[in-house]
């Protein structure tokens, strides 16, 4: 029966366990990186609104949903930069259960088991779907698929008109987009407003205590009617640069 206990367990996996192996598995990414030269490196954690960016990590409102990693160009264009850039994920997963599991069988961690045993499960878990070549949503390959096509062909692999890792500077432009968007929602929908509203305050009240978050949006300036030129375009989202 599924109960009190049950739904603790849920809550910390979801909500700490699975955002941790993500981060871990997107960082793998940029270890290969590092190794092989990329230009513009992120990794952006969660999506929607941004609540702040730090070097490559760009943090969104609801980090728990989605993650990537991102880049503009590899500067070592060879077989094995790209093998090795996409086994990176593999590797970091592997690694971390592997440790954890030989750290447990070995009694050097004795405290929180579950907790642990559940981290070294959805290491394992994403691992498995990364290293299996298959082809996912709309045909788009995985990493397994990738590097079998790389090391057998000596090619990148076809059936997909998107790169596989998305351009960091595309990335960002489609974020103000977005944020552009949802701005002009906001000025209609009064639910929207209120949150925006709060948002800002938080962001107001997290700078005054010293804890960078974003940058305050300077109050646009009514047209002037003497002059032909049309009014500015309307603000971008919070944290934009």
């Amino acid at each position: 029966m599924f109960g009190f206990a049950d739904l603790v367990s849920l809550i910390i996996s979801a909500f700490i366990i699975l955002p941790v192996v993500v981060f871990l598995r997107e960082s793998g990414y940029l270890l290969g990186s590092l190794l092989f030269g990329v230009r513009n490196p992120r990794i952006t954690l969660g999506s929607g609104p941004r609540l702040f960016k730090l070097g490559v990590l760009d943090v969104r409102r609801h980090y728990h949903l989605y993650s990537w990693f991102s880049y503009d160009e590899i500067r070592r264009e060879s077989r094995g930069a790209y093998a090795c850039l996409y086994a990176g994920p593999i590797l970091v997963n592997l690694a971390l259960a592997f440790v954890l599991n030989a750290l447990l069988a070995n009694g050097i961690i004795d405290s929180q088991q579950t907790f642990w045993e559940r981290l070294i499960f959805y290491a394992f878990y994403y691992a498995l779907f990364d290293v299996i070549p298959m082809r996912t949503t709309n045909g788009k390959p995985n990493n397994g698929m990738i590097i079998y096509e790389m090391l057998r062909y000596g090619r990148r692999t076809g059936y997909n008109h998107e790169p596989f890792l998305p351009s960091t500077s595309e990335t960002e432009q489609h974020y103000r987009e977005q944020m552009e968007q949802y701005e002009e929602l906001a000025k209609e929908d009064p639910l929207l407003q209120r949150k925006r509203d709060r948002r800002l305050r938080r962001m107001e009240t997290a700078n005054r205590i010293g804890i960078p978050v974003g940058r305050k949006k300077k109050p646009a300036e009514p047209p002037n009617p003497d002059s032909e030129a049309p009014p500015g375009r309307p603000g971008r989202g919070d944290g934009e640069e």
